[in-house]
């Protein structure tokens, strides 16, 4: 079947304050960010008419603005209120929504503080990244040779545009090779995530256990899952994973919006089985995001 491309959609995208028709959210060649990756975003869903986790997805949103040295001209209220409103505009209850917010084409060059901040939402139909029956036995990831930023050499607290050039890079080379995605280590050579997941791992001790983001996102679905294993009272262990150990795990699985909740076969040549704490999380994740915000709140606070 062939692709849709994006630019030409039927629809209704939410830009910088106006609901417009999908074909005419448009933005010039010299826009600041085409040229210098001065854009943040998010990836939110929406489950049965609710976003999940929408109030902390605008929160990250904003953060990484100002991290990256800009201020979102719009309230988080605002910004909720946006997304709701472009999911309904486009008839959407089960939905992939994305925020981008980016430098303008008022100034160009490195620096770029005459520039104008600008911000979309979109909304489209998405199922799971991974079809259902690939994720049940797992996807195979192969070690990536990009390695994930030390953070005083990008700012890798935020969700920012440019960071997710290696991720491309590593995910394409790893299709090349047969495998779904790639898995990444960090700038040390230690475990840190997928190229849009983060990951954990069941290892010999029976716990689970997951890499300390200090130079990739503490990722929102990331944070679900550990509040979810701390209501089984599944232990669950943050620390520094050496490459090394990822030999000594016995299941491994991925954590993010559009991954949701995902198994892993094997990263590179080494294979893993999904189990029951891969399965239970998974379900009670799916279980979860169809709950209301109020259900959602009382689990994660």
């Amino acid at each position: 079947m062939a692709l849709i491309p994006f630019d030409d959609r039927d629809g209704f995208i939410w830009l910088d304050g106006h609901m417009v028709p999908w074909r005419d959210a448009k933005l010039h060649v010299l826009s600041h960010a085409l040229h210098y990756a001065s854009a943040v975003f998010e990836g939110e869903r929406c489950y049965s008419g609710n976003i999940f986790r929408l109030r902390d997805h605008t929160n990250r949103l904003i953060e990484s603005g100002r991290i990256l040295g800009f201020d979102i001209p719009w309230t988080a209220q605002q910004i909720d209120d946006a997304c709701d409103a472009v999911v309904k505009a486009n008839g959407f209850t089960e939905a992939y929504i994305r925020p981008i917010a980016w430098r303008g084409a008022e100034e160009m060059g490195v620096g770029a503080k005459a520039t104008k901040i600008h911000l979309a939402i979109a909304t489209w139909e998405w199922g799971a990244y991974f079809g259902v029956e690939q994720r049940m036995k797992g996807v195979r990831l192969d070690l990536a040779k990009w390695r994930r930023p030390a953070p005083d050499t990008a700012p890798t607290a935020s969700k920012a545009a440019g960071l997710y050039m290696i991720g491309t890079m590593s995910k394409h080379a790893a299709m090349d090779a047969g495998f779904d995605d790639a898995f990444m280590l960090d700038h040390k050579g230690d475990v840190a995530e997928a190229t849009g997941a983060n990951a954990f791992f069941v290892m010999a001790d029976g716990q689970i256990h997951t890499p300390t983001p200090t130079c990739f996102l503490d990722g929102i679905t990331r944070r679900t899952v550990m509040a979810l294993a701390k209501k089984r009272q599944m232990p669950m262990v943050e620390r520094v994973i050496r490459a090394e150990e990822l030999s000594q795990a016995s299941e491994v699985f991925l954590a993010g919006t559009a991954a949701e909740v995902t198994p892993v076969a094997c990263i590179g040549s080494q294979s893993y089985t999904p189990g029951y704490i891969t399965k239970t999380l998974m379900e009670d994740y799916m279980d979860l995001v169809r709950k209301g915000p109020d259900e959602v709140m009382k689990l994660v606070g």
